[in-house]
C-alpha cells in the first residue's frame, strides 16, 4: 500500500494548521462556490443544509469504482450526507438531498478509517465531501496519531473553489472528479448550479496541478493522480463532445477518463422532459466517439446499458 501524501503534512504540523483553519471557517461558511456565509457552528445552515457535525450515510467496502480505485481489496468508501448541488436525477438523493445519515464525531470518522483499513481497503474514498472538509482533515489527523492511515480519494462533483482545494493540496492522493456539464443553463436547470462550467473547469485544472496524471503501482492500484468522470445524459444535455475536448486540451490527452452510461431517471428526473429516460444506444455511441476523437486513450468505458449502483458493496461496522 502506498504511503498517503498527507503524512508529511501531519508530521510537520501543517495538517493541524489547515484543520484548525477549516474548522474556523465554519463560522462563516464558504467551503463551496455557494459561499453562503452562514455560521454553522451556531446552528445555521446554508444551501447544502450541512450543520456543525459531519453526517455519514454509510461507510463500506466498495468494489464497483474504477479498477485502480477498487482494486482487489475494495475502496473504503464513506458516503457523506448533504451536497453542494441539487441534481434532479441524483441516484443517491436519500443522502444528498434528503440528508439521511447519522451525525458522527471526528473520532468516529477516524474509527471508520481504521475499520476500512482492517477490511483490506486500498484507500479511504470520501463521496460528496466538500461540506465536511474540516471534519475530514481533523479525522485524518486523529487517525494518523493512532497510527492508522489510508491514501485519500476525493470523490467530488467538481463543484469546488480554490480556497477549499488549497487546503487539500498534499492531502488528497487521488481526485475522482466529475465534469457534469458544458452549458450553464443546463447546469442551472438540472442541478441548480448556474456557474458550474467555469467553476468546475478551474477546479479540474487545479486538481491536475496538485496530483498530475494518474499513477498506479505494479498491481494497478491508484497511487496518485486525477480521474475525470463524465456521466452521459440523454439528449446531449451533458455536452460530452465539448467536455472531452476540454479535458484533452486543458488537462492533457493522457488524462484518465471514466465514461459512464449508467444514467437513469432517478429522483425527480422522471417528471422532467428530456431527462425522463435512459440514453439510447446511438447517444452512447456518439459519446464514445467523442472520447476517441478527442484523443483520450486512457480510462474506462462502461458497457451499454449496464452500470453498477453507486452504493453497491459490502457494509462494515466500525463501532
Amino acid at each position: 500500500m502506498p504511503e498517503p501524501s498527507f503524512i508529511s503534512l501531519a508530521e510537520n504540523g501543517v495538517l493541524e494548521e489547515r484543520a484548525r483553519a477549516a474548522r474556523a471557517s465554519l463560522s462563516s461558511c464558504r467551503l463551496c462556490p455557494r459561499e453562503c456565509g452562514v455560521d454553522r457552528l451556531a446552528g445555521q445552515v446554508g444551501f447544502c443544509h450541512a450543520g456543525a457535525t459531519a453526517r455519514v450515510y454509510r461507510h463500506m467496502v466498495h468494489n464497483g469504482e474504477e479498477p485502480p480505485i477498487s482494486g482487489h481489496g475494495g475502496s473504503g468508501t464513506v458516503f457523506l450526507s448533504h451536497c453542494t448541488m441539487r441534481c434532479c436525477y441524483c441516484q443517491n438523493h436519500v443522502m444528498s438531498q434528503e440528508g439521511d445519515g447519522i451525525d458522527r464525531t471526528v473520532d468516529e470518522l477516524a474509527d471508520m478509517i481504521a475499520a476500512l483499513r482492517g477490511a483490506g481497503c486500498h484507500n479511504v474514498n470520501y463521496v460528496s465531501p466538500t461540506q465536511f472538509l474540516p471534519h475530514i482533515l481533523e479525522s485524518l489527523l486523529a487517525a494518523w496519531r493512532e497510527g492508522v492511515v489510508l491514501p485519500v480519494v476525493w470523490n467530488t462533483s467538481g463543484y469546488e473553489i480554490p480556497a477549499a482545494l488549497e487546503l487539500l493540496d498534499g492531502v488528497v492522493d487521488v481526485y475522482l472528479a466529475d465534469i457534469r456539464y458544458t452549458d450553464n443553463e443546463v447546469a442551472r436547470e438540472l442541478s441548480e448550479t448556474p456557474d458550474y462550467v467555469e467553476v468546475s473547469r478551474a477546479a479540474l485544472v487545479e486538481m491536475q496541478r496538485q496530483v498530475g496524471t494518474l499513477e498506479m503501482d505494479d498491481e494497478g492500484i491508484a497511487e496518485r493522480g486525477l480521474v475525470v468522470r463524465h456521466l452521459v445524459l440523454p439528449g446531449g444535455r451533458s455536452g460530452t463532445q465539448e467536455a472531452m475536448r476540454f479535458v484533452a486540451a486543458s488537462l492533457g490527452p493522457e488524462t484518465y477518463v471514466s465514461l459512464m452510461a449508467q444514467y437513469y431517471p432517478a429522483y425527480r428526473a422522471a417528471g422532467i422532459t428530456g431527462v425522463d429516460r435512459r440514453i439510447t444506444r446511438d447517444e452512447w455511441a456518439e459519446a464514445v466517439q467523442a472520447l476517441e476523437e478527442a484523443g483520450l486513450g486512457n480510462g474506462w468505458v462502461q458497457q451499454y446499458p449496464e452500470g453498477l449502483s453507486p452504493i453497491a458493496g459490502t457494509e462494515i461496522d466500525s463501532d
